[in-house]
Formats: C-alpha cells, sequence, structure tokens
C-alpha cells in the first residue's frame, strides 16, 4: 500500500467528506481510498430504507438511480479527499453528466452493495469516473459519471 492509500472511513469520517445526511446518505463505510485513483465502499441495504415502501410493498427492489447515486458519493469522497479538502455551505458536488449506465440485477434489502469507483480523468475542474456496484461478487450495475465542484451564493 502506498503512502495516497489508507484502508477505511467509519461513517463519522464520512459524514465530514459528504454533505448528505439521513435519509439521503448512500455510503456506510470507505473499506479502501487511494488518492488520485480509486475507492471501494459499501452501502448496507436494509429493509428499513425509506424508497422499499413504495419501491415496491410486495417485492422490494432498490431503485437504480440511487445505486448510482450511491457511486456517485464514494466518487465525492474519493474527490474531496484525493483534493485535501471537505465540502462546505459555499460548495456543492453536481452531476455533470452519466453514461453507459447498465442495471444488470435488482438490488434487494439484506444485500451489501459494494461501491468501487475509479478517476477516469480530471479536467477543468471536471472530474469523470467509471464506477461498479456489486453484490456477492457479481456487478448489478455500472455508470460512467461526471461530476463538478461548483461555488454557490
Amino acid at each position: 500500500m502506498t503512502e495516497q492509500a489508507m484502508t477505511s472511513m467509519d461513517i463519522h469520517e464520512i459524514l465530514n467528506y459528504l454533505p448528505h445526511r439521513y435519509p439521503f446518505v448512500l455510503v456506510d463505510r470507505v473499506l479502501s481510498l487511494e488518492l488520485n485513483k480509486e475507492i471501494v465502499a459499501v452501502k448496507n441495504v436494509t429493509i428499513n430504507e425509506p424508497f422499499f415502501p413504495g419501491h415496491f410493498p410486495y417485492h422490494p427492489v432498490m431503485p437504480g438511480v440511487l445505486i448510482v447515486e450511491a457511486m456517485a458519493q464514494a466518487a465525492a469522497i474519493l474527490s474531496f479527499k484525493t483534493m485535501d479538502t471537505k465540502p462546505n455551505d459555499k460548495s456543492v458536488y453536481y452531476f455533470a453528466g452519466m453514461d453507459n449506465v447498465r442495471f444488470k440485477k435488482p438490488v434487494s434489502p439484506g444485500d451489501q452493495l459494494i461501491l468501487k469507483v475509479s478517476i477516469d480523468r480530471v479536467l477543468r475542474g471536471i472530474w469523470k469516473y467509471k464506477g461498479e456496484a456489486l453484490v456477492d461478487g457479481a456487478v448489478v450495475a455500472e455508470a460512467e459519471m461526471m461530476c463538478i465542484l461548483k461555488a454557490i451564493a
């Protein structure tokens, strides 16, 4: 492991690097992070998630858009750690685009979603990532994402 690699982050440290709060924090733990390179994080999917009563009452499935959001939150943690900064009330980290999004299997309560996100490139403040979400070693979703950090008034 290099000097730029770290082994883990718990939820207390994660909350320092994400502006999101309940019920929208979708990263429970960081398993590994290498600055300027990649992050591996976990989202534990429980029946208590606020979206399950409506999606779907008789066959609960995590919405695909929230799986991609979980990957984006992992990407934000990676970016903030790489920039050696934390989010604040004067900036926001926005999605700028998503390409090649694919959903391969449903994610259900009890699943542990492993989020693997790598930095593809950074150009003029736009970060491009490749992400995969896995359950039990099988890819359930993948996406290419672009995000940008913007100052707000």
